[in-house]
C-alpha cells in the first residue's frame, strides 16, 4: 500500500492564486505555464481586489466555490484551516506590485510556497524582510523572471561561465518597447493604468522590463554590478513614472555594460537582446528568436546555434520539450520555471537533494537584488551610483 505522503509527492501539486482575474494578462500566462506539464493544478482563488469581481472571475475559471476566496486574507485562513493534506500547497502571486510584499510575507511565514511575479516588491526594505522570512520559514520561494528559463539562456550561461568566451570584458543588454509610447493609461486600459501608477508599480520601464534585463545579466554571467550611472527618462507629457532610461554598468570583475529599457520604442513589441563579449569571442541572442543564437569568435568564425543542437549541456536539455525545428517559446520558458519549483518543493517535502531545473529557477534572492537595482538606477540622476 502506498503511504498517504508517497501518495501525494507523486499527484498534482495544489496552487492558489493571489489576483490574475478578468482583465489581466500575467495571470492567464502563469496559469498556461503551470498547468503545462501537469503537475500541478489551481483548485483555489482570490482573483481580484473587489469580492464581487474575485467570486465572478473564479467562476469562470470553474474553481469551486467553497474555495472561491473574496480576498486573499480569506484565502489564507481558510487554507490554514483546512487539514495539510488538503490546502493549497502554494500560491502565485500576480497582483500589480504594491500588493506583492504583505501576501508574500504571510503565506512564506504561514509556511506555504510562493511564486511571485516580478519586480518582487517596491523597496529593499520589503526585500530584505522577505529574504529574512523565507530563510526563516524555509519555503521554496520563486520570482518569475522567466526568461530564464529558455534553452538557449541556459547554453549562453553555460558558454560563458566555463570560460569558453574569455574573460567577460562588455555586456549589452537592452528591452524594448512601443506600447506605452503613448498616454494610454487614459484611455482606461487594465495594463497601462497601473504599470504607470507610481504608488501601485514603483518604477515604471525601469522596475517593468529593466529588471528583466539586469537578471538576464546576472543568470548568463553570474557577474555582479558594483557601480552604475543611469540617464532615467519620462517622455510622454504628463506621465509621473519613467517610461524609458540607459544605464552604464561597472562590474566588480572589471567588465563594463549598457543597459537599455524603453517602453515608448515606436514599433518594438519586446525586444529582449543580450550581447555578451569576451576575450575569446562573443555571444548574441534575442527573446523574439529565442530557439537560435549566434557566437561570434576570435578567429573570425561565425557560429550559428539551434535550441537542441550540436552539444546541448544537461540544464538546456532538462529545458527542452520537443526536437529541434519545432520552436519553443514563451509559454515554455515561463513553464520551465515552475518546473522547477515543483521539483524543489516536491524534494523539500521528501527531504533530499535538489538538481537541474529545482536549482537554476530564481529565488527571492535575485527578487531582491533586483529590487535593489531598480532603486540604484532611479536615484542615479546621471552620477555614478554604487549599488
Amino acid at each position: 500500500m502506498v503511504s498517504g505522503s508517497q501518495q501525494h509527492s507523486s499527484s498534482r501539486l495544489r496552487f492558489g492564486m493571489v489576483g490574475g482575474g478578468q482583465g489581466a494578462f500575467i495571470g492567464a500566462v502563469h496559469r498556461m505555464a503551470a498547468s503545462l506539464d501537469h503537475q500541478a493544478e489551481l483548485i483555489a482563488g482570490a482573483l481580484s481586489s473587489t469580492p464581487e469581481k474575485s467570486i465572478a472571475s473564479g467562476r469562470e475559471l470553474g474553481l469551486d466555490d467553497g474555495r472561491n476566496y473574496e480576498s486573499w486574507e480569506q484565502m489564507l485562513e481558510r487554507e490554514l484551516a483546512r487539514d495539510e493534506s488538503e490546502r493549497i500547497d502554494f500560491v502565485s502571486i500576480v497582483t500589480p506590485n504594491h500588493v506583492h510584499y504583505p501576501v508574500a510575507k504571510a503565506f512564506a511565514e504561514a509556511g506555504i510556497h510562493v511564486v511571485c511575479d516580478k519586480p518582487l516588491v517596491l523597496n529593499s526594505e520589503q526585500a530584505d524582510d522577505l529574504v529574512r522570512t523565507v530563510e526563516k520559514s524555509g519555503v521554496v520561494f520563486a520570482v518569475t523572471y522567466n526568461y530564464t528559463g529558455y534553452p538557449l539562456v541556459k547554453r549562453a550561461r553555460d558558454l560563458v561561465r566555463s570560460g569558453q568566451l574569455g574573460e567577460i570584458r562588455k555586456i549589452f543588454v537592452e528591452y524594448h518597447q512601443g506600447w506605452l509610447a503613448t498616454k494610454l493609461e487614459e484611455s482606461g486600459q487594465k495594463q497601462a493604468e497601473w504599470r504607470t501608477d507610481p504608488k501601485r508599480a514603483g518604477a515604471g520601464a525601469v522596475g517593468d522590463i529593466g529588471s528583466h534585463a539586469e537578471n538576464l545579466v546576472s543568470t548568463i554571467t553570474g557577474l555582479e554590478i558594483e557601480s552604475l550611472c543611469a540617464d532615467v527618462s519620462t517622455f510622454v507629457g504628463g506621465r509621473s513614472i519613467d517610461d524609458d532610461a540607459a544605464v552604464l554598468l561597472r562590474f566588480k570583475t572589471g567588465a563594463k555594460g549598457v543597459l537599455t529599457c524603453s517602453q515608448v520604442c515606436v514599433g518594438e513589441e519586446n525586444g529582449l537582446a543580450i550581447r555578451v563579449v569576451g576575450e575569446k569571442g562573443g555571444l548574441t541572442w534575442r527573446q523574439e528568436n529565442p530557439n537560435e543564437m549566434t557566437v561570434k569568435w576570435l578567429d573570425g568564425r561565425l557560429e550559428t546555434m539551434t535550441r537542441g543542437t550540436g552539444s546541448p549541456g544537461e540544464s538546456e536539455q532538462a529545458a527542452t520539450r520537443i526536437p529541434p525545428g519545432h520552436p519553443e517559446g514563451f509559454i515554455e520558458a515561463f513553464a520551465n520555471v515552475y518546473r522547477g519549483v515543483f521539483e524543489a518543493i516536491r524534494a523539500k517535502r521528501e527531504q533530499r537533494a535538489v538538481s537541474g531545473l529545482a536549482i537554476e529557477f530564481p529565488t527571492v534572492k535575485d527578487g531582491a537584488r533586483g529590487v535593489r537595482f531598480i532603486e540604484a538606477v532611479l536615484r542615479s540622476t546621471g552620477e555614478w551610483t554604487n549599488l
